[in-house]
């Protein structure tokens, strides 16, 4: 159970502060029935009412602070999605997205972005389908990130490509 003020990832809707846990008082709602009052964080006046038993969109907390300095560092690591069909790859990013696993995320983004390069290279656009889940997933990835690191999000691509090339160097220098 998460309490007020705990900051969550609440299914496609990203974060969400936890406002209140109540009951509702509506026709052919039970009034014994808890609710979360979530507040997304992307969305102004905007408020989501979800039961507390039997979730059917995914909630989890927010990451740590060691979390998200530990997934960065992983950045490296994580791999790619590379499909060649159109129709397949977007189902994957659907997936992905629909995860909400920041892991995944970065497959899109770091997917993504050598594709953008790539095309780039040819004298080709990014697709539009590319574009939107490239945003989608730094929207939901930075979101999260921005909370636990203390980073406006509008920083963070920078924070991380700091931080990673930073760990570069540093393997450079100890392998040296």
């Amino acid at each position: 159970m998460f309490g007020k003020g705990d900051y969550v990832i609440y299914g496609m809707s990203g974060v969400c502060r936890v406002e209140d846990i109540t009951t509702m008082e509506m026709a052919g709602i039970p009034g014994d029935r808890l609710y979360y009052v979530l507040i997304p964080s992307g969305q102004k006046g905007g408020k989501i009412f979800t039961p507390v038993e039997g979730q059917k969109t995914l909630m989890r907390k927010i990451m740590s602070r060691e979390e998200a300095v530990r997934l960065i560092d992983q950045i490296p690591k994580i791999g790619e999605l590379w499909i060649t069909d159109e129709k397949k790859r977007e189902e994957q990013y659907k997936e992905c997205m629909r995860s909400c696993d920041c892991s995944q995320w970065i497959q899109i983004i770091k997917t993504l972005y050598l594709r953008k390069q790539e095309r780039s290279a040819q004298g080709k656009k990014i697709t539009s389908t590319d574009e939107r889940y490239l945003r989608m997933a730094e929207d939901y990835l930075y979101s999260e990130l921005e909370i636990p690191l203390g980073i406006p999000k509008a920083d963070m691509e920078a924070y991380i490509t700091e931080r990673i090339v930073q760990m570069e160097q540093d393997k450079k220098l100890v392998r040296d």
